[in-house]
């Protein structure tokens, strides 16, 4: 029997009251999930204010990423919001010979790559911790004067091509792309000491090799699923793992391919037949017992090259900073063993670290002498002089170049290609009395410091001589870092600086670099440099 009440029963009002709160309950939910969302899109952004750094106005989700200038208005702590990620921009000296050199063990980590697999992710610019040092510590003998050495006949060979090119622009006498001659030398370069391959990518453009390595190198179209990864963290790797990115896995399986067939000849050939190159130390290291211990990582120090005491370079950090954080670590060396994931990954960070940068800094070196032909002239007459002592250059003998060193340091002081770098903030820690959160990037301005004025009176003019012995040792060694600084920096540095100045020595040796009608002067990327070369 039902109740009524007018024309509505109880049932119906019953069924109305659960419809009104599942409504609400519906609404409540929704409510809520908006406050969690909307919290989500700013709740990383109080890290940097709580530690007392100014920054600008992140935007929720995206931080300050729009921005696309931040150096003008450093003012020694400014720091911005990487989407969700904090980011500490230090361009103060102290704090950065603290952060890299002093108290390296609390940063030994740089910003983490997560969508890399093996073996591309057993390059030491992506290695952390225990597992960094023990790769670090079989590379670094690799780059001793005495293994560089045996280096030199591979980069004269691919430096004769070079000039070879030069030579025929040269009698043409039409203006021409010096930056694109030095993108094929370097390839060579990088091709036959990390790869094992002779390669000649300036008369053979279309060889695989140099195909695939030069893809490396063209910027990506914008990808709105980056918006999403930087907005959303937690979805990069479903992201990468729906939406692979073929192109790069293409390049990476050539490369990989490439370094596994020449480790399995080389395992099949006899020893005396083996091919001196990095590739084949790395192999050898494989079954070596030399041990090498952290306080020998800062390739700036050339202290331990026994029996060349006239071979001096430059020091980007003071031996004596270098030595202190690890008075403990020479008591236990690392040991010795790499495994073949990790040789292939450090030969693709051979291209990808060693191919662009130094080209850039040949390109640049020789604009910045066109537009002061006095300096090209100290550096002619300084060669030629050289050239009267020496039948041809070596690791040991362009060490006396001392003019061209100084040439090549202002290029990288104006042009530097590592124009920035990172390192995580793992724990929460205070350094020069300034609080450092936890999970933050601290991020070194390399570049602002370059061209600080504090540091370099007329930052903007080319000068060498700012790079006198006299002037280094009167500057703090941390307002130039073109190679990084401490254990962490450059593996490769001298590699790069040999190559730079073999390559130098013959290009004027032979020639005169001059402007013409298509160089533009400026701040410009070397890609839009143009040059003509005279005998």
């Amino acid at each position: 029997m039902e109740i009524r009440c007018g024309d509505l029963s109880w049932n119906s009002l019953f069924y109305w009251l659960l419809f009104f709160i599942h409504q609400d309950t519906y609404a409540l939910s929704f409510s809520l999930s908006l406050c969690r969302f909307s919290r989500y899109s700013v709740s990383p952004f109080s890290a940097l204010s709580r530690c007392g750094i100014k920054h600008p106005k992140p935007l929720p989700f995206f931080g300050n990423m729009f921005m696309f200038d931040i150096y003008p208005s450093l003012d020694q702590s400014n720091c911005y919001y990487l989407g969700r990620m904090p980011v500490v921009v230090v361009a103060d000296p102290d704090i950065l010979r603290q952060v890299t050199i002093k108290e390296f063990s609390t940063f030994p980590n740089r910003q983490y790559v997560i969508n890399h697999t093996k073996p591309v992710s057993d390059g030491l610019q992506l290695l952390r911790d225990e597992h960094w040092k023990r790769v670090r510590g079989i590379l670094t003998p690799s780059f001793s004067g005495a293994k560089l050495k045996e280096m030199v006949p591979l980069i004269n060979t691919t430096i004769n091509t070079l000039m070879n090119i030069l030579n025929a622009h040269a009698k043409s006498g039409e203006a021409f792309d010096i930056h694109r001659c030095f993108n094929c030398f370097t390839m060579d370069v990088i091709a036959t000491v990390a790869y094992g391959i002779q390669l000649d990518s300036q008369s053979n453009p279309d060889d695989r090799f140099v195909h695939f390595a030069k893809k490396y190198f063209i910027a990506p179209a914008f990808n709105p699923l980056m918006l999403l990864v930087v907005a959303f963290p937690f979805l990069k790797v479903p992201l990468l793992s729906l939406f692979p990115n073929k192109s790069r896995a293409e390049m990476d399986s050539f490369f990989i391919n490439c370094i596994q067939r020449i480790i399995k000849e080389r395992d099949e050939q006899p020893p005396e037949q083996r091919r001196r190159d990095f590739l084949q130390l790395m192999l050898d290291a494989r079954n070596s017992n030399e041990c090498v211990s952290m306080d020998q990582f800062d390739m700036g120090n050339h202290a331990n090259e026994v029996g060349h005491g006239n071979q001096q370079t430059d020091q980007s950090v003071s031996e004596q900073d270098c030595h202190q954080p690890q008075a403990s670590s020479a008591k236990s060396s690392q040991k010795r063993t790499i495994t073949d994931d990790e040789i292939v990954g450090q030969a693709l960070v051979f291209l990808l670290a060693g191919y662009e940068t130094t080209s850039s800094t040949l390109a640049f070196t020789c604009y910045l002498l066109a537009l002061h032909p006095e300096c090209q002239r100290k550096v002619q007459d300084e060669v030629d002089q050289f050239y009267c002592r020496h039948e041809s250059p070596d690791y040991f003998s362009v060490q006396e170049l001392k003019y061209l060193d100084m040439v090549i340091s202002e290029a990288l002081r104006l042009y530097s290609p590592g124009f920035r770098f990172a390192r995580t903030i793992d724990k929460e820690c205070v350094v020069n009395g300034q609080l450092l959160p936890k999970g933050a990037y601290l991020e070194i301005a390399a570049s602002y410091l370059h061209r600080d004025p504090e540091y370099w009176p007329e930052p903007e003019k080319f000068i060498p001589e700012r790079f006198t012995p006299e002037a280094k040792a009167n500057r703090h060694p941390c307002v130039y870092l073109p190679f990084g600084a401490g254990p962490r920096n450059c593996v490769g540095m001298r590699l790069a600086q040999l190559e730079m100045k073999m390559a130098l020595v013959q290009l004027f040796r032979r020639f005169n670099v001059v402007t013409c009608s298509e160089t533009k002067v400026g701040c410009l990327p070397p890609s839009q440099l143009q040059y003509c070369v005279t005998v």
